[in-house]
C-alpha cells in the first residue's frame, strides 16, 4: 500500500461531499481513519465519546484528501482541526470540545439536537 499526496478527489468534490454530509445527517463526525480503525488518538476519542449516547452517527474518512477536507471544513466551522463533529447541521467541535461537554453532562442533548 502506498500514500498517494496527489489525491482523486478535487477539492469540489470534497466541498460537495462535505456539504451534502453535513446536510444529510443529524450527526456527523470528520475524522481520520474510521470507527473501527482511527487513526489519530483524537479521531478515537471523538468516536468513544460520540458512541457512549448514540450509535447512528455518521462519519467520513479524511484522509483519502486530507488539505481538500480541512480546506472545506474551514468554510463551516472556520477550524482546520481534525476531527470535526456536526449536529444537525451546525458545529458542535473537536474531541477536546466534546469531553467537555461530557464532563459538563451536556453531550448527549448536544448529540440530540437540543
Amino acid at each position: 500500500m502506498t500514500f498517494d499526496p496527489n489525491p482523486e478527489l478535487s477539492e469540489a468534490e470534497v466541498s460537495e461531499r462535505v456539504d451534502t454530509a453535513i446536510a444529510e445527517n443529524d450527526v456527523v463526525l470528520f475524522m481520520k481513519g474510521t470507527p473501527l480503525m482511527p487513526q489519530c488518538g483524537y479521531s478515537r476519542r471523538a468516536v468513544g465519546l460520540i458512541r457512549q449516547h448514540r450509535e447512528d452517527v455518521a462519519t467520513v474518512d479524511v484522509l483519502e484528501a486530507l488539505d481538500a477536507y480541512r480546506a472545506a471544513l474551514k468554510e463551516h466551522s472556520g477550524w482546520e482541526t481534525i476531527p470535526q463533529t456536526y449536529v444537525e447541521g451546525e458545529f458542535v467541535g473537536g474531541s477536546d470540545v466534546l469531553a467537555e461537554l461530557d464532563e459538563r453532562g451536556e453531550l448527549e442533548a448536544t448529540l440530540s439536537g437540543k
